[in-house]
């Protein structure tokens, strides 16, 4: 018992004399599987708002309003972390697809979400904030993996996932609420072997890297806002044979060392999920984060999306209504949501932490949980609406980082703060919540009138 208050004491002390002293006057660093910001331990609570860039914008979804409050709102709960898309990619008007797009052709940007970009930038700078930005993404939702195989354009044959054993012919990339969700990976999962692909992926990184503030005039490879860039967003190779896990572990590493090279000043790390995200792979998931230019380990955790709660998965097009009487499996079967939670992270701590027979180059690495989440009672969407599966599995997720010690920092995903949630489904021009345009609007999201759940995270922060 006493280890255990001595072990949590420590961690609120290192939270708040990281937040104390937290004015932007030193980069993100890692020492001895720790980050610190100039001589303080920083430890951090986080959140997902993917959506800040376009917010941001003087163009079409921005609203800078908005924006100025969530990240005012965001300081006030002691949450000093954002995660955060650099932009779409791609076509317009693909459903399921976020909008606008920053990069609209390669290398080719709207200047409104540039400009967006840097106010961003320029006001997480004012309000002593740290961000992580990402630049790919290997889901649909903001173009990501299929738009640089469409601009290079590619087309495939992928096995149908109807069980007929048939191909089926795609001449773009599928759109998975549409298409099948198995066909989609299949697809996308040529863009680890497609160098022309990477090869625009790796300029447009070289495009933001190399950026100077719009703003403030000052490059981006000089802000001290930035804790890190991060190569994609779940980046995976999705075809479990050796060649493509072979050649997903080259391009992160290409990426990183590409990224290092342009900017050597801030982190790099790869938005992995972890094992879920590495084909079940512990070995892919250690090899990836063990690359010379890797500074930390991510991990993501979806008690739903990987049916940890029951038949509540990522299937869209389910019926999920709970019955009126019904029991909530939502609420019910928390407890073994955190069960999985807790043997996930430890399992990820000691695969990163343990070094390997003979391995002379062991270095420790922070470890990450840059994504949880967990939906409303009852399946709900409605901001406000009760949360008390959510609250109790966000508590023992913070517990887990305070006793243990084995999680560096955290983004619960994600913050929908004073959004206006008109539709189930994302419409064009909606307001922006952190659930992409293919989710439930609401379904992960927080929002400024969840107050049971800011309770929680207020606990956490000492806010």
């Amino acid at each position: 018992m006493t280890k255990r208050i001595t072990l949590l004491l420590v961690f609120v002390l290192a939270l708040g004399v990281a937040n104390a002293d937290n004015e932007n006057d030193d980069f993100v660093t890692v020492r001895d599987g720790r980050f610190y910001i100039g001589d303080h331990e920083y430890r951090y609570v986080g959140t997902n708002m993917w959506y800040g860039a376009i917010l941001a914008s003087e163009g079409k979804g921005g609203n800078r309003q908005r924006l100025n409050k969530e990240l005012d709102d965001l300081v006030a709960l002691g949450i000093d972390n954002v995660r955060v898309l650099v932009g779409g990619d791609g076509r317009d008007s693909i459903p399921s697809h976020i909008a606008p797009k920053l990069q609209t052709q390669p290398g080719v940007y709207d200047q409104d979400l540039l400009v967006g970009l840097d106010y961003l930038m320029a006001e997480i700078e004012k309000r002593n904030m740290k961000v992580v930005l990402y630049f790919n993404n290997a889901w649909e939702w903001s173009g990501g993996y299929g738009a640089y195989l469409d601009w290079v354009g590619f087309k495939g044959d992928v096995m149908s996932s109807d069980g007929s054993g048939k191909m089926k012919h795609f001449d773009r990339t599928p759109v998975p609420t549409i298409d099948g969700w198995w066909e989609y990976m299949q697809y996308v999962g040529n863009f680890i072997l497609n160098d022309e692909a990477k090869a625009l992926a790796a300029n447009h990184v070289r495009n933001i890297v190399t950026r100077t503030n719009s703003i403030t005039g000052k490059p981006y490879r000089e802000s001290k806002a930035i804790m890190a860039w991060e190569i994609a967003n779940e980046p995976r190779c999705f075809v479990n044979d050796s060649l493509h896990r072979t050649k997903f572990v080259e391009w992160i590493d290409e990426q990183s060392k590409l990224i290092k090279s342009l900017d050597p000043n801030h982190l790099v790390t790869t938005g992995s999920e972890g094992k879920h995200g590495c084909e079940e792979s512990l070995s892919l998931f250690r090899a990836i984060h063990t690359l010379p230019c890797i500074d930390y380990v991510c991990i993501h955790i979806w008690p739903n999306n990987w049916g940890w709660i029951g038949k509540f998965n990522q299937n869209y097009d389910a019926d999920k209504t709970i019955a009126e009487h019904a029991p909530d499996p939502i609420v019910d079967n928390v407890k073994a949501a955190c069960d999985s939670t807790l043997a996930y992270i430890q399992e990820a701590y000691q695969t990163i932490n343990t070094p390997l027979e003979g391995e002379s180059t062991f270095r420790k690495r922070p470890l990450v949980l840059e994504e949880f989440g967990y939906p409303r009672d009852r399946f709900l969407f409605t901001p406000g609406s009760p949360t008390k599966g959510r609250d109790f599995y966000y508590d023992y997720v913070f517990s887990i980082i305070k006793q243990t010690g084995q999680i560096a920092g955290c983004n619960f995903w994600g913050w929908g703060g004073s959004a206006n949630v008109k539709n189930t489904i994302w419409q064009r021009w909606d307001d922006y919540v952190c659930d992409p345009a293919q989710e439930e609007q609401g379904l992960n999201s927080v929002f400024a009138v969840d107050y049971s759940t800011l309770n929680v995270i207020r606990k956490f922060t000492g806010k």
